[in-house]
């Protein structure tokens, strides 16, 4: 009924603004009283359910239901300055709030119902179609990317905060219940109730945690999270104008093309950006000038953080976004020497990638190849030894280095997608990744050896298999019109297998190339299953590359041929004669490639990702939206790989 009279009464920005003007008060109050924040709560909560109620039954898409214009008069009722817009207001006292008040057992359900409000007043962006248009209409958000500079720096530092100290309510909330002195009138009575059903959730939520494994789970670092994600995501776009005439006459108008489009600047991505480690700041040594408010952040506590969390989602997406967008939060993972706290959660979740979902999958892989972009850290993965990996089903896996394992691992998600996905990006990121670690390998394990050389042998059955049915297709095209159709299907399929062949032998000959003495476990493996390489010896694209396999083989193959030993060969004495034979190996007769070097790059609209995504992750954590309603999620992920 309220929201029916909203077009008449303006209720919904009277609420929000009452909001803002109480959360003022508790700014500057000496003394925060608990009445202010019930107060402030109450108006917080009402807000929500309001605003989300016009939002997901709003008839037209610039969401005049809302409301939010008041004439002068009104203003001036409101306290509000007349030429002040509203949208404006609120979100600069929300955030205000937001970012200058420190998260308390008093405080925390403010907080949280806070950024609940945040979530709601963002949400048009699901009504909005997946590719942003200047036509779209976002109130709040756009009023969001309008403050200042100071505000936006002070919002992000403060929900990188909560995402970090992962905040919990208070197990006794009566303070928010129970009225003050000796109140007991019909208001407080009513209050109380509304404050149980509130607070109802968290009593539950609290409930679950304390009996549960999840204890480390924080609503207001959720919310935190999920806020931080839409903030730095957003784009907005901006229109073009261009001269076009008719019989008339010149006529200016305003067109929008997807492939020529350009965005406002996000400051709340640029202050992510330019987060700096509180620890050290890069700028005072370099001297670069910096302006606008410095964003501090505790790398440290930040690395850690991510590490417990990574097998969350929205936490991947975020180790993305500062890896990607942030050069000194990279660098600072680079130099970290327990690259385990990152990798090892990364690692288990791509070993268990039958349970996550694609995109997780591919995240986590854009992440890897970031960081395989840079030498020392594919020199460091070799030189971290793990005691053991207990989450590895297949074998015992004891006094393995993080290099290794991350082989195994990303030839075990090749395999994975071979078989289930068949997702070409996720083939091109895992061996691209594999292809920046070759020329670093170092003492690669045996097992790690024996699954590299086995996926050439995987991925060549399926080159055989496709050359096979596209030779049947193409005898049979006279009979079959559809023949010629599938044979190029087919045609397209056995090229793209022919360039992963030609990476994986790459990737040996990188391995034989620039580390063969530190690793003679690969050797064997090349000697044990050299008969894999031989259908593919005159083949125009692997010639050159498998010159150089059989010029080791024939190499080794003769020292083990003068070998005069008594008893069997056994796996050990052939490498031993692998290892004392690799101390004069020269490289005689190799030919020197140019070494494969990937680098990730982000496509020119990955906005059509990353904004439904994120609202697909905040949906998927309880965030409810009318089904109907919702027009953003129709985008599935895609990325770019380039070998530079």
């Amino acid at each position: 009924m309220t929201a029916q009279h909203n077009y008449y009464t303006n209720h919904l920005a009277k609420i929000l603004i009452h909001l803002v003007w109480s959360l003022e008060d508790l700014l500057h109050e000496s003394s925060r009283s608990l009445t202010s924040y019930r107060k402030s709560v109450n108006a917080a909560y009402v807000s929500s359910v309001f605003l989300k109620f016009i939002i997901e039954n709003s008839k037209g898409k610039f969401f005049e239901d809302l409301c939010l214009n008041l004439d002068p008069d009104e203003k001036k009722q409101n306290n509000l300055p007349t030429d002040q817009n509203i949208e404006v207001f609120i979100m600069q006292g929300v955030l205000s709030f937001i970012g200058a008040s420190n998260v308390s057992p008093q405080s925390c359900l403010l907080h949280h119902e806070l950024l609940n409000l945040m979530l709601v007043a963002m949400s048009t962006q699901l009504c909005s179609g997946s590719s942003p248009t200047p036509k779209d209409v976002h109130p709040f958000i756009d009023a969001a990317m309008h403050q200042e500079s100071t505000v936006v720096a002070s919002t992000v530092h403060k929900l990188f905060l909560n995402f970090i100290t992962r905040p919990r309510f208070p197990f006794d909330d009566s303070t928010y219940i129970s009225p003050e002195g000796n109140q007991i009138g019909v208001l407080q009575r009513v209050g109380s109730v509304a404050a149980n059903f509130v607070l109802l959730p968290y009593y539950t939520f609290n409930y679950l945690l304390s009996s549960s494994s999840e204890s480390a789970r924080s609503l207001l670092a959720e919310k935190s999270l999920f806020i931080l994600l839409v903030l730095t995501h957003y784009r907005k776009s901006v229109a073009v104008e261009s001269i076009s005439s008719d019989n008339l006459g010149d006529e200016k108008s305003t067109t929008y093309s997807t492939e020529n489009s350009s965005f406002y600047e996000n400051p709340y991505c640029k202050a992510l950006e330019n987060a700096r480690d509180t620890q050290f700041d890069r700028v005072d040594i370099e001297g670069t000038a910096h302006y606008g408010p410095l964003l501090r952040l505790p790398f440290a506590s930040l690395f850690d953080t991510l590490g417990l969390s990574l097998a969350d989602e929205a936490s991947v997406l975020l180790l993305y976004s500062l890896i990607h967008g942030n050069s000194d939060f990279l660098e600072y993972v680079l130099v970290r020497t327990d690259l385990d706290t990152l990798l090892m959660p990364i690692l288990e979740t791509l070993y268990n990638a039958s349970r996550r979902t694609s995109n997780q999958i591919y995240m986590l892989l854009i992440i890897l190849l970031i960081l395989s972009q840079d030498s020392s850290f594919n020199a460091s993965i070799h030189k971290l030894m793990l005691p053991g990996v207990p989450w590895y089903e297949e074998r015992l896996l004891h006094q393995i280095s993080l290099g290794s394992l991350m082989v195994i691992v990303l030839i075990r998600t090749v395999k994975y997608n071979l078989s289930k996905l068949r997702d070409i990006y996720l083939h091109t990121n895992c061996l691209a990744i594999l292809a920046n670690m070759a020329p670093h390998v170092h003492r690669l394990t045996a097992y790690a050896s024996q699954r590299l050389v086995s996926l050439f042998d995987m991925l060549s059955r399926k080159y055989t298999k496709l050359s096979e049915l596209r030779n049947d297709k193409v005898l049979n095209v006279e009979v079959d019109q559809t023949g010629g159709v599938i044979a190029e299907d087919m045609s397209t399929e056995i090229h793209i297998y022919t360039d992963f062949l030609r990476i994986v032998l790459e990737i040996l000959n990188a391995i034989l190339t620039y580390a063969l003495p530190r690793n003679p476990e690969v050797v064997y493996a090349i000697l044990h299953q050299q008969e894999v390489f031989h259908p593919f010896k005159s083949h125009p694209r692997f010639n050159e590359l498998l010159e150089n396999i059989y010029t080791v083989l024939d190499f080794f193959n003769s020292r083990i041929d003068m070998q005069q030993l008594d008893g069997e060969w056994s796996v050990d004495k052939v490498l031993q004669i692998i290892i004392i034979n690799s101390r004069s190996w020269r490289g005689e007769g190799m030919k020197m490639f140019t070494q494969l070097k990937f680098t990730y790059e982000q496509e020119s609209h990955h906005e059509e990702f990353f904004i439904p995504y994120v609202w697909r992750l905040v949906l998927a954590q309880g965030f409810t939206f009318k089904p109907s309603a919702i027009n953003l999620l129709q985008v599935e992920l895609s990325g770019d790989v380039s070998n530079a």
